[in-house]
């Protein structure tokens, strides 16, 4: 097939009719005709095509469209093997787009006619190709047949493996029957791990011989990347994680003993891969942590192994003693690491050792705000010191605060907010803090949780001190907590609300606090409900929640109330992105007890949606009526949440709300389940914080059985 019998029909074709990623697809003549020509355009067209037709993976009619065009463009030997792999990417895809289900992927199989022979082309490349693209379709008819048959003949290493993937793709059972004669070490790197995975892929039992082969394989990445499985590309990651979700002991036992063993290796290149998957090992199961430390504390000099143990927290205890020895080397980035890693394993053996080097330790300076540090004599002194030198600065920066770099920013942030940590013990520290007060107004937070233990004399400088800067709203409410004067909260706080920026949210929340001792203000904040919005953004719909809820905390009155909080729900309906905020005003409806039943259809509403079941939860209690409320329903809300980690806190929250004698005996189990089960529910967030964050969803879960 020549390019101009590829390309006929190109022009003609109504492809206005169709869309893509974006929008109609006018444009894909052009990028379909610049890729087939092999220009210095056609990279540029390739990637334009991966962005319209299978953009992040999702595809639509327009992918239909183009994959006749792409097929015979491969079959024309012109751009084969990035026809093929395009060809394979949208057969692959499972998320369409304004297209029936399997439509895309039936359009890639109605041109196995021209794919098939590409599988017998004299280019292994091409060959490798054509084999992952035709398992794709999962077209057993035609596409099974002949993947069978070339895999009697081919001899290439690397394209076996693709055809041993793509039989897998199209018969499970069968790929991994023949897999199981090409685990030796006779058999070529490629295709042994395309028959590990083809084993894996059927739910074969593990066997030592695949435990040997993929030891025998290691370091794997490089032979799985040169394949086209993606899903391969992290080879023992994959293994791990494929083992650890079948959910047996011995699945679990089978897939930490291949990391212990991989971790113990004494090739770099091994060990780094190990260290990848055991990383994820430990994010998914709560048992990985037991039963890897051993092996990871061996590597603590290892930057990546250090930074696994800080994640894992206490539970890496066994490492302390290493981490301490390594944390106490001179000066370099190594001990750096250490000690950020000490920080949450042993607190109280890095106290001191962070002490005696605050200035030159900034990984594990910025670590201690993130943790419960014990109060320690010689690390206060030093972080009374540093806070004094960052007083005396005065670089010219940032508006808000003064720092000249987001790094100086950082760092004082996390000064004060150990401070705040630490509470009355810090009370020492309280004209450093109020030193940094000027340009950095998050002090103030610090220093009410200091103040506490303040005697009157000192009490009254930081009055003092808070009184010469409490024209901004943090800075009035910290002199407010300390002194109960509410005269230059008043003023800030209206000042806020007078502007309508983005801080009127929070002056709203710092007056709902005072409660009637607010009253003066609510002229104000009904002004502001009543300005005018261009566009309705969540911070304006946020704001709106604000000012109603600090209305209701002030005045008590529903019937003005009620209203406002029922548009919000109105202006959240069935956008994306507003759909945190309609949870935040379910909570706020808890506020108003039974004065906010109007609202109870609004937070039934709200109970088949994961993410917003559980504050759905929480507000039907406080404001429906008792006889009413169907708890077991309230309880498979919740537990829906929980289950497919949407809200996982507030899942809880509502849990423990409802109680256990809320649930049946089928709904305790999955608690249960949840509770002790070894997956982990936290699996996304802050990659420093996942771990310790699950441990303690996991207390919550369970003291509501308790």
């Amino acid at each position: 097939m020549d390019l101009s019998a590829a390309l006929a029909g190109l022009d003609a074709h109504p492809w206005a009719t169709v869309h893509h990623a974006y929008g109609p697809a006018e444009d894909l003549p052009e990028l379909l005709r610049a890729f087939a020509e092999g220009g210095e355009d056609a990279e540029e067209a390739l990637d334009e095509l991966y962005g319209s037709i299978v953009h992040q993976g999702t595809v639509y009619a327009a992918s239909v469209d183009a994959a006749p065009y792409l097929a015979r463009i491969a079959a024309a030997g012109r751009q084969t093997v990035d026809a093929l792999r395009l060809l394979g990417s949208l057969a692959e895809s499972e998320d369409e787009c304004g297209v029936e289900p399997g439509a895309v992927r039936a359009a890639v199989a109605a041109q196995l006619p021209l794919l098939i022979p590409l599988l017998a082309d004299e280019d292994a490349a091409v060959r490798q190709a054509a084999g992952w693209t035709v398992g794709r379709t999962r077209d057993t008819g035609t596409a099974l047949p002949a993947v069978r048959a070339r895999w009697a003949v081919e001899t290439e290493p690397a394209v076996r493996a693709e055809l041993l993937t793509a039989h897998s793709w199209l018969d499970r059972t069968g790929a991994a029957a023949e897999a199981r004669a090409r685990l030796g070490a006779d058999t070529p790197a490629p295709v042994r791990l395309a028959a590990v995975f083809a084993a894996l892929d059927a739910e074969e039992p593990w066997l030592a011989a695949h435990h040997d082969a993929v030891l025998g394989l290691l370091p794997a990445r490089e032979t799985a990347r040169s394949g086209h499985a993606h899903e391969h590309q992290e080879p023992l990651r994959t293994i791990v994680g494929t083992l650890l979700r079948r959910g047996t002991d011995t699945d679990r036992e089978n897939a930490l003993a291949l990391l212990d063993a991989a971790l113990r290796d004494d090739r770099d290149a091994v060990r780094a891969e190990a260290l990848w998957a055991a990383d994820h090992a430990c994010t998914v199961s709560r048992s990985a942590p037991r039963r890897l430390v051993p092996a990871l504390a061996a590597l603590a000099a290892d930057q990546t192994a250090a930074g696994l143990l800080g994640k894992l927290g206490p539970a890496a205890a066994e490492a302390a003693p290493v981490l301490a020895e390594l944390a106490a080397r001179p000066d370099d980035e190594t001990a750096d690491q250490a000690l950020a890693a000490l920080l949450t394993v042993a607190p109280e053996v890095a106290a001191p050792l962070l002490a005696r080097a605050l200035g030159r330790r900034p990984r594990a300076r910025g670590r201690a705000s993130d943790v419960a540090v014990p109060f320690d004599p010689e690390l206060f002194a030093a972080v009374r010191a540093r806070l004094a030198a960052k007083a005396l600065e005065r670089p010219e920066g940032c508006k808000d605060c003064g720092c000249s770099t987001i790094e100086e920013h950082n760092d004082i942030a996390g000064l004060v907010h150990l401070l705040r940590r630490w509470g009355p013990a810090a009370v020492e520290a309280l004209p450093e803090l109020c030193a940094v007060l000027p340009r950095f107004q998050y002090a103030a937070t610090a220093v009410t949780a200091v103040a506490a233990g303040a005697g009157p004399e000192l009490r009254e400088r930081t009055a003092a001190a808070l009184r010469a800067d409490a024209g901004k709203l943090p800075v009035a409410k910290a002199l407010h907590e300390l002194t109960g004067e509410t005269g230059p909260l008043f003023a800030a706080a209206e000042a806020e609300l007078a502007t309508g920026s983005r801080d009127a949210a929070e002056a709203a929340r710092a007056l709902a606090e005072l409660g009637s001792a607010a009253a003066s203000l609510t002229p104000v904040l009904r002004t502001a409900l009543g300005r005018r919005i261009e566009r309705d953004t969540t911070p304006e719909v946020d704001t709106d929640l604000a000012l109603a809820l600090a209305l209701w905390r002030i005045t008590g009155e529903a019937a003005e109330v009620v209203p406002v909080l029922d548009s919000v729900f109105d202006r959240c309906g069935g956008r994306q992105w507003f759909r945190w905020t309609a949870s935040r005003a379910a909570r706020g409806v808890a506020l108003l007890g039974p004065a906010g039943r109007p609202l109870t259809a609004r937070l039934e509403a709200l109970l088949d949606d994961p993410d917003q079941a559980p504050p759905a939860v929480l507000g039907l209690l406080a404001v429906a009526d008792p006889a009413g409320l169907d708890r077991a329903r309230l309880a498979e809300a919740a537990l829906r949440s929980a289950e497919t980690r949407a809200d996982l806190k507030g899942a809880a929250e509502a849990l423990r709300a409802l109680g256990a004698a809320a649930l049946t005996p089928k709904q305790r189990g999955r608690l249960a389940e949840l509770a002790t089960g070894d997956r982990r529910l936290v699996v996304s967030g802050s990659d420093s914080t996942m771990i310790r964050e699950d441990e303690e969803l996991r207390a919550a879960l369970a003291a509501v059985l308790d």
